[in-house]
């Protein structure tokens, strides 16, 4: 017959093992959906869009629909607003306005009761000299890095964006770097991609890679360092919505740059 120390040990176990099976209800509040509006307008001609979606809460799907029935116009240099068309749900464009360098563009939007205003000005395009992929070394490891040339402007405040196609797929990554300490210098920037070993990533020969440079203002710049600081590797930054350059409590950006591409196929 067992012992009511052996009963009372065996009985603690199993009371041991169900409060570790215990279930803990985690109460996520809803929060006001905001809208996002990505706004784009570059020195090609008839290259002006917005896109316009909105936020979830955590237990909804990952599915952001287009927001329909804004009336979006966009403005140059303070003359008569120019209303974009909607083409797909929630997606905006207009062939009639030609970015040019220098001039000031004012986005307006008008949505479910909602106005949102945004300004950006077009930056001088400064040239993508070269491409060029050389060995990197990461702990011990070799790997293919795409490097680009250019010659930062004696004016301060430049600011730049780089987008990386492999085989035509773009590269999620996000580029971007000012002038703070490569004012008036040429300057050589490597474009790393950290890719936790995924080998689809990662530059091999033979791959056809395109980098499209963009010329953007501060307050685009602003937009996308503070997404590559919230995605970033430090351990110690809070998460946070990336600095909107859009008055009226929407998130997202608004857009004009230049833009200019070179390709290279990888030795």
């Amino acid at each position: 017959m067992k012992s009511l120390t052996q009963i009372g040990a065996s009985v603690l176990m199993i009371l041991l093992f169900a409060s570790c099976e215990k279930v803990i209800s985690i109460n996520l509040n809803d929060t006001e959906k905001r809208y996002v509006i990505e706004g784009n307008l570059s020195n090609e001609g008839g290259n002006c869009t917005v896109t316009i979606t909105q936020t979830k809460n955590f237990n909804e799907d990952n599915n952001f629909p287009g927001v329909s029935g804004a009336i979006v116009t966009v403005s140059d240099n303070g003359s008569a607003p120019k209303q974009l068309t909607e083409t797909t749900p929630g997606n905006y464009t207009t062939t009639a306005i030609n970015g040019t360098i220098g001039h000031t563009y004012t986005l307006n939007i008008n949505v479910g009761g909602r106005t949102f205003t945004s300004t950006s000005k077009m930056p001088v395009l400064v040239k993508l000299d070269s491409l060029y992929v050389e060995e990197s070394f990461f702990f011990g490891d070799s790997t293919k890095v795409v490097n680009v040339k250019y010659s930062d402007p004696v004016e301060t405040g430049n600011a730049y964006q780089f987008v990386q196609y492999k085989n035509s797929v773009e590269e999620k990554t996000v580029f971007v770097i000012n002038d703070d300490y490569t004012n008036g210098r040429p300057v050589t920037t490597p474009l790393f991609i950290f890719s936790d070993d995924d080998e689809d990533k990662k530059l091999k020969t033979g791959d056809i890679i395109k980098i499209v440079m963009k010329c953007i203002d501060p307050g685009y710049y602003k937009y996308l360092f503070s997404i590559d600081a919230a995605t970033g590797s430090s351990n110690n930054a809070t998460p946070a919505n990336p600095v909107s350059n859009i008055t009226g409590g929407a998130l997202g950006y608004f857009s004009a740059h230049t833009t200019q591409s070179k390709s290279l196929v990888v030795n």
